[in-house]
């Protein structure tokens, strides 16, 4: 059996999450696991599935509502022991220093284009697995 890796995606809007899931598919690139995802529309959604543990890595919306992904990055990587890593969407190129300043490990921007995306999130699933191993 193949290893899976658990991605949650926070966005309030549906159709964002669907971009991320179609941007992914089952795995985003041939040597990573394939990918199974836990979807939350709310802050406190997020904040529940991290202390039940088993997430591998966070997409988080920066756009969100009412409170948007940067903010939410930076309340993890301040609160959650052993947080996961953090690809954080966001709305233009030019808030890629706002993502620094939430601490995301990597960041894209909206509307997620697939190819870049993958390579993304394929990147964070390595870096994991070497930090695992």
């Amino acid at each position: 059996m193949q290893p899976t890796a658990t991605v949650l995606v926070y966005s309030d809007d549906s159709n964002t999450r669907e971009q991320v899931r179609l941007a992914t598919g089952r795995r985003p690139a041939p040597d990573v696991p394939t990918v199974e995802f836990v979807e939350c529309a709310t802050p406190a959604a997020v904040l529940s599935e991290l202390d039940k543990g088993g997430i591998d890595i966070c997409v988080l919306d920066g756009e969100a509502v009412p409170m948007g992904g940067m903010g939410l990055c930076r309340q993890i990587k301040d609160e959650v022991f052993n947080c996961p890593p953090v690809l954080l969407l966001i709305g233009r190129p030019q808030d890629a220093w706002l993502a620094t300043w939430s601490r995301a490990d990597a960041a894209v921007t909206l509307p997620a284009d697939p190819v870049e995306f993958a390579a993304a999130l394929a990147g964070l699933l390595r870096q994991k697995r070497l930090q695992s191993a």
